[in-house]
């Protein structure tokens, strides 16, 4: 949050600040500990959309490289903070310097802030804690992090393309419906031939966008600002994902690549040192309800004394190579890094997907916004054509 400072400084001159923060008091410090006097502090509004985010990647990077420098974690961390100035980050860096010079873990100094920290990386740091290896938990969460970050380029570059074609394509239709439609029926007004139905239909749509263009431009901005505020709902994000799973083929791949992230999330929890059932249940949260109830099944089944291989297949957790490729882990011992390797093979199969749905799909699409392009014009001339063969 962004608070509103009034201060004084060493020569009583009153001074304001903006100071990024979790709460007032934290803000008030920040301020003191600059040997300033605060007079007041307030919320400040801002008109920014977006909400500033602690970057827990670049901060488990950086932690990691000055730790192998040689640096102990508290020298680290000030390190870090005083890089920062009055931001987010220093605020957060800073609560975990105190909760270290207080005797705290870092998992611990970590877990008390629950909006920052995801709570696979709070259970790999403590789980590292035993061992003494934080460095190479890490790396782990790192190459785990850049490793899901891939695959969403992926997905986003796949879908990029068809976004622009339906985007462009509809603009350009809206356009000529909008603008070029009600010049055109101008044009028709005195033309006594009678129209072909299909002209009719568009010629009086012209005709309507002309009579009522204010009302048409303000609930196309309203249209616009409630699909924003829909799309940004959780429920309806929840609701849409489970509408497109129910679809044939599309519905299947989607399965499959979460799948993947719960395997690989699992992996890397089990190669980090931490349980089969206390990893599973870290990662309940990755699934849709569905799936949770599935692995809730599966839970049982494991503490029971069952494999862990058995009791996904049963619970529909897994894919005839997963099932293979687990049983194996187990009789090796390594069933981390199995789940890791399952979750690449299924990420390379995602990838060949998109790649040949892309193709198809481009296509597809160009020709489907041509022929709406097309006839729309194909309409509007339409009654010149009728009105040339009458002349001859």
């Amino acid at each position: 949050m962004l608070f509103r400072i009034r201060a004084l400084d060493v020569t009583n001159r009153i001074t304001q600040l903006q100071i990024e923060a979790s709460d007032e008091m934290s803000a008030r410090a920040q301020v003191q500990a600059d040997g300033l006097t605060v007079l007041s502090a307030a919320r400040a509004r801002t008109l920014s959309f977006t909400r500033q985010r602690f970057p827990v990647l670049l901060f488990c990077q950086e932690l990691l490289a000055l730790l192998r420098a040689g640096l102990s974690l508290v020298e680290g961390l000030e390190v870090m903070a005083d890089k920062e100035g009055r931001t987010l980050s220093r605020t957060v860096l800073t609560a975990l310097i105190d909760a270290l010079r207080q005797g705290k873990t870092l998992s611990m100094a970590m877990a008390a802030q629950t909006s920052v920290f995801p709570d696979l990386l709070v259970a790999m740091i403590r789980a590292s804690e035993r061992t003494s290896d934080l460095d190479q938990a890490l790396e782990r969460y790192v190459a785990y992090s850049e490793q899901l970050e891939s695959v969403r380029g992926k997905l986003v570059a796949a879908a990029t393309y068809p976004v622009i074609l339906l985007v462009v394509g509809l603009l350009v239709v809206m356009f000529l419906l909008a603008f070029v439609v009600p010049q055109f029926s101008k044009v028709y007004e005195d033309i006594s031939t009678e129209l072909p139905l299909a002209s009719q239909w568009l010629l009086a749509w012209g005709h309507f966008v002309k009579a009522n263009s204010g009302a048409l431009g303000i609930a196309v901005v309203a249209i616009v600002v409630g699909l924003g505020w829909t799309l940004r709902q959780p429920a309806f994000r929840q609701g849409f994902m489970a509408q497109l799973e129910r679809l044939p083929g599309i519905g299947d791949r989607m399965r499959i690549f979460r799948l993947a992230r719960f395997f690989r999330t699992v992996g890397m929890l089990l190669r980090g040192g931490i349980p089969v059932v206390q990893s599973l249940e870290l990662v309940r949260e990755l699934l849709p309800l569905p799936m949770q109830q599935s692995l809730s099944r599966a839970l049982l089944s494991i503490r029971e004394g069952r494999s862990a291989s058995d009791a996904f297949t049963e619970v529909g957790l897994s894919t005839a190579v997963a099932s293979r490729m687990l049983r194996v882990g187990e009789r090796a011992g390594n069933l981390g890094d199995m789940m890791e390797r399952i979750a690449a093979f299924h990420d390379e199969e995602m990838t060949r997907w998109l790649d040949r749905a892309t193709r198809l799909f481009g296509p597809l699409l160009m020709l489907g916004i041509g022929l709406a392009i097309g006839g729309v014009v194909v309409l509007m001339y339409m009654p010149i054509f009728q009105l040339a063969e009458s002349l001859q």
